[in-house]
């Protein structure tokens, strides 16, 4: 399938290291505007990229996470990135690049789900309807969360420019998307281990109420993970890349502690991980932190 690509890029085309944004469910790319505008960035080109059938950006042929995984790894090496950051469906995607080998690249997974058990039930059951309902849950889910962009920090205006691009989604679009992320949360047996197992520097990062979270068995595993970083960031949040930017929240990590050094002087591993440990903070806001490390 040949995809046309809703593309946001901010940064020097000639950067040293180029990083692949995927938006979270009905979200588009222009969701990691506050992202993309943070100053610590400034030296690295960042492009973030609607995902198909979303926001309305025209479906895929295959709603499948392991479809979008391959035409997303396409973009990513189109776009030179070596590495990806992923929100919610968008995290979901990014694991899927990675678990398959389709990425080598270092990744930072926010309000991630790995199983069922990580998504609330009602969600679930609301998707569930959708055999007997057709459209209407994903049209309601749809709504609110643009409902819930009020509680974003930013201005009226943007608020409103968030709210526009929920308003693009078709339903009938949206409906296979949800169908089949949970369809993927349901083969999500070993997730854990085989993000582990892949062996690439990877940030997972949650709030403590709003987004989500890993069983007790996931994250578990993932702090035992030699190359795997939980972050948690203090308070209840929703839309990570919108509220956590900018927000002096502060930082909480588990597992390894990861170098810190700021991205003047120092890149981004290689996709093989190949040097000296060399890392780039990419703040979150305040003092919540994505750090990638190939340490």
């Amino acid at each position: 399938m040949e995809v046309d690509w809703d593309l946001r890029e901010t940064g020097p085309p000639d950067a040293e290291h180029t990083v692949l944004l995927l938006p979270g469910g009905s979200c588009a790319a222009g969701s990691y505007a506050e992202v993309m505008a943070e100053p610590a960035l400034a030296e690295m080109r960042l492009v973030a990229a609607t995902l198909p059938g979303n926001a309305g950006a025209p479906p895929p042929d295959d709603y499948s996470i392991e479809n979008y995984a391959r035409l997303t790894a396409e973009l990513a090496s189109e776009v030179g990135a070596d590495v990806v950051v992923g929100f919610s469906h968008g995290g979901s995607v990014a694991i899927e690049m990675i678990v398959s080998g389709a990425f080598k690249g270092p990744a930072v997974l926010l309000g991630i789900s790995l199983s069922p058990k990580d998504e609330p039930a009602f969600f679930r059951a609301l998707v569930r309807l959708g055999g007997v309902l057709g459209s209407l849950p994903a049209a309601v889910l749809v709504k609110g969360a643009a409902l819930m962009v009020k509680r974003i920090p930013v201005s009226a205006e943007r608020q409103e420019e968030l709210r526009e691009d929920f308003r693009k989604n078709v339903p009938r679009h949206v409906m296979p998307t949800l169908r089949e992320y949970v369809r993927w949360l349901n083969r999500g047996e070993g997730r854990a281990e085989r993000l582990c197992q892949a062996g690439l520097p990877t940030w997972i990062v949650h709030a403590e109420k709003g987004d989500g979270d890993l069983t007790g068995d996931e994250r578990q595993t993932l702090e035992a993970c030699p190359n795997a970083h939980l972050v948690t960031i203090p308070g209840s949040v929703f839309f990570l890349p919108n509220e956590g930017t900018g927000a002096d929240r502060g930082r909480h990590r588990r597992g390894r502690r990861p170098g810190r050094l700021t991205s003047q002087g120092a890149g981004i591993p290689s996709p093989r991980g190949v040097g000296s440990a060399r890392a780039a903070r990419m703040r979150l806001g305040g003092e919540a932190e994505w750090i990638c490390d190939g340490s």
